[in-house]
This record gives C-alpha cells, sequence and structure tokens, in this order.
C-alpha cells in the first residue's frame, strides 16, 4: 500500500510539474508590442482562422491543455469574457498536444461552449513560446500583441476585460480618426 501511494504520489507531482514548467529546446516567448506570428489552424467547427482573420479585430488567443490544473482554472474567465465580449471579438482556444476528442468531452462535461482548436502537437503553440500553459494572448487588430499572460498568476476576468475595453477603445478611436 505504501508503495502504491508513493508511486501515485509521483506520478501526481510529475503530472503537475509537466503541464506548467515542461521544456522545450529555447524558443519564443511573445509578449505585448511583438506582432502576431503567421498561423492558419482548422477550429471545432470545420471553419479556418489565421492571422489575417485577426486584422483589425480585436482578439483573444488562448493555449491550454485540459489536464492542466492552471488551465482549468483559467478557462472559466476566458469562457465568461466569450459570453461578454464574444460579439465583439474574435476568440480561440488552442491546444497544445491535445485531441479534439479530449477536448470535446472536457467542454462537455464542464459546459464550455469556447471555440477550440485541438493541435496534438506544438507546431502553433511553439511560435509564440516555448514553455508553459495557459498562455493568454490579446491583441487589438493592429497585428501586435497588447498583453500576455502566463500561469504566474492566471489571469483574472477583470484583468482580461480591462485589456479588451482598452482593445476596443483604440480600435473604435482609430475608426473615428483614422489618421
Amino acid at each position: 500500500m505504501k508503495g502504491r501511494t508513493l508511486t501515485l504520489l509521483l506520478l501526481a507531482v510529475m503530472a503537475l510539474a509537466g503541464c506548467i514548467k515542461e521544456g522545450t529546446p529555447e524558443g519564443t516567448e511573445l509578449g505585448a508590442g511583438d506582432a502576431l506570428p503567421e498561423f492558419s489552424i482548422y477550429m471545432n467547427d470545420g471553419s479556418v482562422l489565421g492571422t489575417a482573420d485577426l486584422e483589425g479585430k480585436v482578439s483573444l488567443i488562448m493555449f491550454f491543455h485540459t489536464g492542466c490544473p492552471d488551465c482549468r482554472e483559467e478557462l472559466p474567465a476566458v469562457q465568461q469574457i466569450y459570453d461578454t465580449y464574444g460579439k465583439d471579438i474574435v476568440l480561440c482556444c488552442i491546444s497544445r498536444e491535445e485531441g479534439a476528442e479530449e477536448i470535446a468531452s472536457y467542454w462537455t462535461s464542464q459546459g464550455l461552449t469556447l471555440p477550440w482548436s485541438a493541435q496534438t502537437d506544438r507546431q502553433v503553440y511553439n511560435l509564440f513560446a516555448s514553455l508553459g500553459v495557459p498562455r493568454i494572448y490579446i491583441s487589438s487588430g493592429d497585428g501586435k500583441i497588447y498583453s500576455a499572460y502566463s500561469d504566474n498568476p492566471v489571469a483574472t476576468y477583470g484583468q482580461l476585460a480591462a485589456d479588451i475595453e482598452a482593445c476596443l477603445g483604440r480600435l473604435n478611436q482609430e475608426a473615428r480618426d483614422p489618421s
């Protein structure tokens, strides 16, 4: 019994550490002011979403894995953002190394309606970051990242909403005064 408990504890610690801080070779870490990288993904509804689709629109991109505790903590805040701003922004959740079946099952069990893209590798993720989920990037429509959040600490609804409001305000101002 003691050996089994120790094994389960070791597996749990490895899973928690693995979802947040596992590494890949040194890579990109995008942040505020950086340009959004070129990408194209298939969404869960069959549509294709790419960088060009985000031009002139406020967007929120979240990288996640449903087995990650911090991602599970972050997803309800992102769902609340989607419920509040879904008609005004482009929002997509992109999995990192997780298939459609697992995501659909988790979304159903949690009552999530967020649009998502299943990525079974790190190809798109590595354009943005080299380690750690969740990752959230908000863009103001100019092709640049307005704000970026990781797991330390996870972003709150208030932080995300404030950034989206600022980006929407900036976009509306530019529409009124294009000079």
